[in-house]
């Protein structure tokens, strides 16, 4: 039987699932159109506020340009969070290691709302053959606070817009993600 998450994993994963992609620290009002939403690979981006990119229904999504070389910022700061925060587990790249599967084909199949569902609430999976445990990290800021991020860097992976390894170069940082980033960790 799944275990319920903890009161504020549960509350974080609601709060975060109700607001879509604006997310609890998106800033009100959208900045200008960037003047080139051109992306590489099968997911477009639709709009960007402030260096963070949206596709056509509102999900976080990738903006990768000049051949897979240069990535945004939330792409290259999923990269880092990814590593400091899943790799142990899912292995590098999020290409899944002997007991934990590959992320980067979870998200072929996976949506937005199941993968912050799952992240914030853990997820088990036992039979006869194996048993596989995901901790709900709901409660922990180092990965909730840029779960967005996390999300957008595995969905580049899953389609085949970043390669492995430390992306080559990336969009400098807001300070609009500045803002948020402080005021999630604060």
């Amino acid at each position: 039987m799944r275990r319920p998450a903890p009161p504020v994993a549960a509350s974080l994963a609601s709060a975060l699932l109700l607001l879509g992609t604006k997310g609890a620290w998106a800033d009100p009002p959208p900045s200008a159109a960037h003047s080139s939403l051109k992306s590489e690979g099968p997911t477009q981006p639709a709009k960007v506020d402030d260096g963070s990119y949206t596709d056509k229904d509102g999900t976080p999504t990738y903006h990768v340009t000049e051949g897979g070389k240069m990535v945004d910022w939330p792409a290259m700061s999923g990269y880092v969070r990814y590593n400091a925060n899943c790799i142990v587990c899912h292995g590098p790249d999020g290409a899944g290691s002997t007991y934990a599967p590959s992320l980067v084909e979870a998200l072929k199949r996976d949506d937005y709302a199941t993968f912050v569902g799952i992240v914030a609430g853990g997820k088990k999976d036992v039979n006869s053959a194996q048993q596989l445990v995901m901790p709900a990290f709901g409660d922990n800021r180092n990965v909730m606070c840029y779960i967005d991020d996390i999300y957008v860097y595995l969905r580049a992976r899953a389609d085949g817009v970043i390669g492995r390894g430390r992306p080559a170069e990336h969009e400098p940082k807001s300070e609009s993600f500045r803002k948020r980033e402080d005021a999630c960790m604060g």
